[in-house]
């Protein structure tokens, strides 16, 4: 594995490349549920190119879905709930509630989905910021509460990065 440091909008963002050249991992600083750098073995800033560019494109406006190779290890049933998030559309949000419904999940699924939802390893690209509480309060993010907002005002377009 490699891995690149990014400049974003929403502060510095680690990118974790497998030797394949899909995406591993999208963290921001102090995220929570983040590996030890050292596990994402030696810095390259020049892997992973087409994310980069498309990380760009995403906080220029100009794209709001992401066609990039992926590489989520998880459970099966977080697999399960990061595929789900991946179909949340951009500039939308759904509830942890609403999520499980969607799954075909009891009803009181919604802390599973939470936890699920919080150790989703990429960011951004798999849009776990896009899942509110059930009454649309914001609650938990892996990348802390100001930078869900801010993604979730820029999406809405009431903030140009």
């Amino acid at each position: 594995m490699t891995y690149a440091v990014i400049d974003s909008p929403v502060g510095p963002l680690t990118l974790v490349a497998t030797d394949d050249d899909e995406l591993a991992g999208l963290y921001m600083v102090e995220h929570r549920h983040r590996p030890a750098l050292e596990s994402f073995g030696h810095r390259d800033d020049t892997v992973l190119p087409a994310v980069v560019e498309q990380l760009a494109e995403y906080f220029e406006h100009d794209r709001k879905t992401f066609d990039l190779p992926l590489h989520l290890a998880g459970t099966p049933f977080q697999q399960r709930v990061w595929t789900a998030l991946q179909d949340i559309p951009y500039g939308e949000i759904t509830t942890y509630g609403e999520l499980g419904r969607s799954l075909g999940l009891v009803p009181g699924a919604s802390r599973a989905v939470g936890l699920a939802n919080g150790k989703n390893p990429i960011s951004i690209i798999v849009p776990c910021h896009r899942v509110v509480g059930s009454t649309g309060s914001l609650t938990g993010y892996g990348g802390g509460l100001e930078r869900k907002q801010a993604l979730l005002d820029h999406e809405r377009g009431d903030v140009l990065f």
